[in-house]
Parts: C-alpha cells; structure tokens; sequence
C-alpha cells in the first residue's frame, strides 16, 4: 500500500501547483488566496514564501532563472531574489471576477495557464498559452474550473481536467504542440465517489496522477484503457496536486488544503494544508520551464 508523510505542516487555505524547480533542487507551490510562493528544499525541510500583489494559481522557472506566474491579474514575471514583479498581459482584464487557476510548461517551453470564476459560474473560463515573447493566445474557451495539465512523453496529446465535468479530456496535437482537434474523454472519476480530479502529472510510464479534492486522496491511471491503477490515501481531503520532484524525480510531492473549514473540521484533520511526500515506486518526467526568446 502506498503511504505519504507530511513534510511541511503549513496549514496553507489553498496549497496548489507544486513544480519541481531542478536547477534549485526546489519545490515551487502556490497558495492561492493568501497570495504568495513556497520554495521548499525537501533536503533541509525548510521552506521561503515570496509574497505578491495578487492571488496566484501557478508559478514554473524560467530559462532566465526567474518566475513565471499566472495570478488573478494576469501574467506576471517574479525575480525571487529582488521579489521585483512585472505585469506580462492580462488577457482577461474585461472579467474581473476571474483569476487564473492551474498552469504548467508545455514540451515547447510554453507557458499554458486555464482560469476560472471566482464564483464558479459555469463556462466562463479559458485556457491560454503564453509563448516564448510573452505574446499570449487562448486555446479553448467555454471551461468551468480549468485544472491540471499534462503532455504525453510523445508529444501528442495535451490531457486537461476541468474539475466539475469529472473529466480528463485528451487533445491532439500538432508536431509543434498545436491543439489538433476536438478532445476525447480519457478518464473519467465516477460521480459516486464524492471527490473532483484536481492537479495532475503524468510519470515515466505515461501513468496520470490525478488529485481528487473532497477525495483524500491521489490516483493513478491509464489514460489509455480509463482504468485506476493505485490509489495513495492522505489523511486529510482536500487534496489539491501533485509532482514528482527530488534529485531523482522518483519522490512524488503532492499539496493539500483547508480552504472553508472550521475548528471542528482542522482539529481532525489538523495536516490539512500541508505539503506531503511519498515514495510510489515510479519515476516522473522532467518539469519544462518556460524557454524565454533570445
């Protein structure tokens, strides 16, 4: 059976987006609405926030050594020394009421970042790609809670959830990582379960690792034949996303939340909102930053 330990007892609102910084030997987090960055060094267990301006749903490295994020006011650039910001674009300035969600670097070294409505009304979200100038183009529209990403080892599949059709939708790609057609229905999370797929990540296997938040849990899967392979319970159950990370990227690092909870609901679950490891036995794939243009 697979087990997890807790590695940062934070107790974050909303831990999400973690990303494995290999240049630093970091894990790069998110918690959204307290607006600020973790860099956790899992050798040392310590961990530095980098506060920002804005909400934040996404953070990934760039080719410069510094930080690219999708936040409720757009694209921002981050120096993590400095803390200096730069606003990029705000694709959608004209919805307020939104912010971005989930993000992750495509194989190209392009940034993909989805967002979603504060008050989740249905469809009003979009994913959007923000390419190596910084130009910024919407590849899908009409998503509720865009979510995880993640690229299949051939390059020719993007997989995306959006959180309440309990789905992963595969893509298919053009040879330079263009959506190439309608997605299909890969994986499906059965509605009896009482959980929504979350973040995700994909392994060396070409498995996905799907967060179910209100789960307690992470599951593996085939994307292939729809079929859950393992299943890695955590004691808490907002569970939020999941990465492989450490010097072998055989350590998955998975965040959690206590986003609404009171007292009562903290006090059995008191490791909600924190960052957890766990050894399951397979290999990641490198994290891709974003390639900025020369």
């Amino acid at each position: 059976m697979l087990t997890s330990r807790c590695v940062l007892n934070i107790g974050a609102g909303l831990a999400e987006g973690p990303c494995w910084w290999a240049e630093k030997q970091v894990l790069l987090w998110v918690d959204i609405e307290a607006s600020r960055i973790g860099l956790f060094d899992p050798q040392t267990a310590r961990n530095n926030f980098l506060h920002l301006p804005a909400h934040v749903g996404a953070v990934v490295p760039t080719s410069a050594g510094d930080l690219l994020l999708a936040t409720a006011t757009g694209f921002l650039r981050l120096d993590p020394i400095t803390e200096a910001v730069t606003l990029l674009s705000d694709p959608e300035a004209d919805r307020p009421g939104n912010r971005f969600n989930d993000g992750k670097c495509d194989p190209w070294g392009r940034f993909w970042a989805g967002t979603m409505a504060y008050d989740f009304e249905p469809l009003a979200g979009a994913l959007w790609r923000v390419n190596a100038d910084f130009s910024c183009v919407r590849q899908r529209q009409g998503l509720t809670i865009s979510n995880g990403l993640a690229w299949s080892q051939d390059r020719g599949t993007l997989y995306l959830i959006d959180s309440p059709t309990l789905n992963v939708l595969a893509f298919p790609l053009t040879n330079s990582g263009e959506i190439a057609g309608e997605p299909s229905i890969c994986v499906h999370i059965p509605e009896d379960w009482d959980a929504v797929p979350d973040g995700m990540c994909i392994d060396a296997e070409g498995m996905l690792w799907i967060a179910l938040f209100g789960g307690g849990c992470v599951t593996r899967w085939d994307p292939v034949s729809g079929q859950r392979l393992e299943r890695l319970a955590l004691p808490c159950r907002q569970v939020t996303s999941c990465c492989f990370g450490g010097p072998h990227l055989d350590q998955l690092f998975i965040t959690t939340a206590r986003r609404e909870m009171d007292a009562a609901a903290i006090k059995a679950e008191p490791l909600a909102g924190g960052l957890f490891q766990a050894d399951v036995g397979v290999k990641g794939v490198p994290a891709d930053c974003f390639q900025v243009a020369a």
